[in-house]
């Protein structure tokens, strides 16, 4: 049965990424979307010449912008999936079985495999993500941040999503930083506030979350890196709000 599933990817200055993406997509998707927030590298050229079909459109959020692309998808199964993720073998020989045409589900999720660098990052399995929806029942969130797909009727395939996230640990660092302050201005815009303690007991918190609850502290150096990383992360957000807070007056 050929398979009828649109593939939507969002993109900012993705030429290294955009060729591979597109290559593991076209093992499933008959059509290929490209939603670029205005990429001034080759982006767009690369991708137009694999054959995929670029809308521009300045960025609106994680959520709005993958929203924005549904509606120009001309298969009503879309396949939403980030410039630097990849499916695995597994997950394309999953796809190819599904009778999308029959299914009584309205999405179906992948378990996604991060790396950092060459490091598979074990304490990060499975984040299950919901990639794969029929956009005439369900869609997108149109949350700012990371967002996901609004359904309950899901499926959890037996198949991975390969998760090139960083390149290495000083680029998950760089990284991390943008998401704390961006995390730090949602939450301000939405009305929460941070007392004093907040940034103690939220970077504590996720240290012992990650290295204990977790088992990080099981996992080698890979798992203390994430933890502190991510301890240092929570900290800093609820730090910088604080310092917004203090900024009102």
């Amino acid at each position: 049965m050929e398979l009828k599933i649109t593939a939507n990817i969002i993109t900012l200055n993705e030429e290294k990424n955009i060729k591979e993406v597109i290559k593991s997509v076209q093992t499933v998707c008959d059509e290929v979307l490209v939603i670029d927030s205005l990429s001034s590298d080759k982006t767009c050229e690369i991708a137009e010449s694999l054959g995929a079909k670029v809308i521009k459109q300045e960025y609106l959020g994680d959520g709005p912008q993958k929203a924005f692309g549904a509606p120009f998808a001309k298969n009503d199964w879309v396949l939403s999936i980030d410039a630097d993720e990849r499916l695995d073998l597994n997950a394309i020989k999953e796809i190819k079985k599904l009778d999308l045409e029959n299914t009584t589900f309205d999405a179906f999720s992948f378990a996604r495999k991060t790396y950092v660098g060459d490091n598979f990052i074990k304490l990060w399995y499975p984040d299950r993500v919901t990639r794969l929806y029929n956009r005439r029942k369900c869609a997108y969130s149109t949350a700012k941040g990371h967002a996901k797909v609004e359904t309950e009727n899901i499926c959890d395939l037996e198949a991975d999503m390969l998760h090139y996230s960083y390149e290495d640990y000083i680029h998950m660092i760089r990284t991390t930083e943008k998401f704390i302050k961006r995390g730090a201005v949602l939450a301000y815009e939405d009305g929460k506030r941070a007392n004093v303690f907040d940034p103690f007991i939220h970077g504590v918190g996720a240290l012992f979350k990650t290295l204990i609850l977790k088992g990080g502290a099981f996992h080698g150096i890979n798992g203390w890196n994430v933890a502190i990383v991510s301890a240092f992360s929570s900290y800093m957000k609820y730090a910088i709000m604080l310092e917004m807070q203090k900024n009102e007056k």
